[in-house]
């Protein structure tokens, strides 16, 4: 009982400390799903119409296109800017797939499996895929409809697993390769089918084919005279800033912003110093005499070259023009330079000159097996089937595992250097030293090879060539001296109102007033500049930043001003808008002293004008740009409305007042084909709706767009 009644006194005392653990578990449980939210918010790249792009969907995109770039071209890595390229790209078709993808789904309008299929592998094949070179035939040049099943039977075989390793892999960025342009097809044929939706809704009828033709069949010869507004000083014509106000709010829509920042910079490039030119020197006259008496100079260039050496025969045509003037005329054994040019030292030998044909023409049978003995087994097996007369062609279709197998395993035309690279030295030396029609077995990373010599070339001289390349870089000394000396500048120079003056006085040009946006991915001109542009967002005016290293540059930069996304102020677009109503007014002011002259002749306004009369041909109402005078569609309406040889009254164009007169109206004597013309139009609206109906749908999304905290 007294251990109640204490517990009963303590009653307030209890509820408190009960309340506050209950309250910290229950904030504590927010705060723990807060982090959650607040690391979700982190991860979105963007959102689009409420539809959240995470980071981690976003960079697997970019890494699809990327390995799909990186097949169809053969690098191995890729410059920033191609990066850059390829994260644009995929931004661009995930906003495109969700507003797309709304709209289309609002009216019911879907690409089903059947029409995919069709598109891929039925009656209807994808243009797309027709043009892959992989599925077109090399002696007719057309699409071969087997070359594809049979890839499409290659890489959904269920048995890989039991391929080697190196055929699974290749088997499997196949099957990426076809799954990725699978998507972009079913992409391309959905907007394809909404745009000609769109296009058939906005068809051209009769009227609209007749206005065509006239605009266009009718011409007129002219001869003007014309005053520009050059003429007139802008001190003498009056503009308020109350009429600059109000055609900027008649604009206004034109100057949507994005987040813009104005930032000003320095950049110093970071060269070789003259100390670094003679170190190369140095190096590479001390090669010189090894070079010259070595029997064996592939080490010598590999050690010391930033070109490998290239143990093949090359015609001339494949040199430079300093290597190929140096081979004309040198003995084997001979050594050119060392010689200086554009940063690179450069130095040749003669290594070996033949005669011997410049390319070879091959079919191969690629055989594997799950072992090394079973695959020479059949590769034995199948050459002593060739020797005995069996059609080789056939085998190949039958045998071989490539995509060559279809047609007859024929691979095309090798040069020396193209069957190193693309195999391997053992290839190249086969296919050289064997006779036309002789078959030999060869290995290669990519399997046991059967190879069979179709045709050679006729014999050209060849010249087998050791070339040092040495392109002087900055030394580890010259990079820190530059960069300390510019640290040093940076350091006791970090307010932005002195920053140029500073600059001037160390010798430092500053690059002010350069507006960036999220999206822009240099600045200026600096290539590998994206950091700089990251950092700008990330900070406010009056910062002065670290230095950075952009591809061969260091780079200093500052924010001299920031602006919100919305409508770029008035004040930054003023000076244009003012020389707009400047012209117009001169216009008039022209305009207004003419006509008070009561002139009557072109030869009379030429003189008021002081001006003088030229003429031109072929201006009609659909001429976009007149020639010698430019873009002047008020010329152009005046002209088509004009009578021949009557003196128009003065036209205020965009550059000056015109007077002229036709002299000769010339018709187009094709006649009016009115159904011809519809197509025509219609054509026209399909290719402009197929972009401006989508863009119209991306500039109405609300996309909030995030990237630049992680690019």
């Amino acid at each position: 009982m007294a251990t109640l009644e204490k517990i009963r006194s303590k009653a307030g005392l209890l509820v408190l400390v009960v309340g506050v653990a209950l309250f910290a578990f229950i904030i504590g449980d927010f705060l723990n799903s807060g982090s959650t939210y607040f690391r979700q918010s982190q991860e979105q790249v963007a959102e689009i119409n409420g539809q959240v792009i995470h980071i981690q969907d976003y960079q697997s995109l970019i890494d699809e296109m990327t390995e799909m770039y990186k097949m169809q071209t053969g690098q191995t890595s890729l410059p920033d800017e191609y990066q850059a390229q390829i994260r644009q790209n995929v931004f661009n078709t995930m906003v495109q797939d969700i507003v797309l993808g709304e709209e289309t789904e609002k009216i019911g309008m879907a690409v089903s499996p059947e029409e995919l299929f069709d598109m891929v592998q039925g009656e209807n094949i994808s243009p797309l895929i027709q043009q892959m070179p992989m599925f077109v035939n090399q002696q007719t040049g057309a699409f071969d409809r087997n070359a594809l099943l049979q890839f499409l039977k290659t890489i959904e075989d269920d048995n890989i697993a039991t391929l080697p390793l190196d055929q699974q892999e290749q088997i499997l960025k196949a099957r990426n390769f076809w799954l990725f342009w699978e998507k972009n097809i079913k992409r391309q044929r959905l907007e394809q089918k909404y745009t000609t939706l769109l296009a058939k809704a906005v068809g051209a009828n009769k009227l609209d084919a007749k206005e065509s033709f006239d605009e266009n069949a009718k011409n007129a010869d002219i001869v003007y005279t014309m005053q520009s507004y050059t003429t007139i000083p802008d001190s003498t014509i009056e503009v308020s800033k109350s009429e600059i106000e109000k055609l900027y709010n008649e604009r206004k829509e034109m100057f949507k912003q994005k987040e813009t920042k104005v930032v000003k910079y320095v950049s110093v490039d970071i060269r070789p110093s003259q100390e670094d030119y003679n170190d190369v020197q140095k190096d590479i006259e001390s090669l010189k005499e090894e070079f010259t008496t070595s029997a064996n100079v592939a080490d010598i260039v590999n050690e010391n070259s930033e070109v490998p050496y290239m143990d093949a025969f090359f015609t001339e045509k494949s040199f430079d023009p300093e290597m190929k003037q140096f081979v004309e005329t040198a003995q084997v054994g001979d050594v050119y330079g060392p010689a200086f040019e554009n940063d690179k030292y450069r130095m040749f030998k003669l290594v070996d000159k033949t005669s011997a044909p410049d390319s070879v023409k091959v079919a191969h049978i690629m055989v594997a097996r799950a072992s090394e003995a079973e695959t020479k087994a059949l590769a034995d097996s199948l050459m002593g089937v060739i020797k005995g007369g069996a059609d080789f062609a056939e085998l190949a279709k039958k045998h071989s595992i490539d995509q060559a197998a279809q047609n007859g395993g024929e691979l095309g035309w090798f040069t020396e250097i193209t069957a190193l690279r693309g195999v391997n030295e053992d290839f190249k030396n086969a296919i050289f030293s064997t006779p036309v029609n002789d078959v030999m077995v060869v290995k290669s990373m990519y399997g046991t090879h059967l190879v069979k010599v179709l045709e050679k070339t006729a014999n050209v001289t060849k010249y087998k060539v050791a070339d040092i390349d040495i392109t002087v870089s900055p030394s580890s000394k010259t990079y820190s001296n530059i960069y300390n000396e510019l640290n040093q500048f940076i350091s006791k120079n970090r307010d932005i109102a002195k920053l140029d003056t500073a600059a001037q006085s160390a010798g430092y040009q500053v690059v002010s007033n350069i507006s960036i946006t999220p999206d822009n991915e240099v600045l200026g001109t600096i290539r590998n500049s994206r950091p700089v542009i990251r950092w700008a967002f990330q900070n406010d005016k009056g910062a002065v930043s670290e230095i950075f290293e952009c591809d061969n540059k260091f780079v200093i930069a500052a924010v001299e001003s920031s602006m919100q996304a919305g409508y770029t102020p008035m004040e930054r677009v003023a000076a244009g808008l003012k020389a707009e109503i400047l012209a117009q007014k001169k216009g008039e002011k022209i305009a207004a002293e003419l006509a008070s002259k009561n002139l009557t002749t072109l030869e009379a306004y030429a003189d008021a004008m002081s001006s003088s009369v030229d003429s031109v041909k072929f201006v009609s109402f659909g001429t976009r740009r007149i020639s010698g005078i430019g873009v002047e569609p008020k010329l152009n309406a005046a002209v088509s409305l004009a009578k021949v040889n009557e003196v128009s009254a003065p036209v205020q164009g965009n550059s000056g007042v015109y007077v002229f007169k036709v002299y000769a109206e010339n018709q187009d004597a094709k006649e009016f084909d009115e159904a011809a013309t519809i197509r025509s139009l219609d054509a026209s609206n399909m290719y402009r709706l197929s972009y401006q109906a989508i863009q119209e749908l991306i500039n109405d999304a609300d996309i909030e767009d995030n990237r630049i905290r992680f690019y």
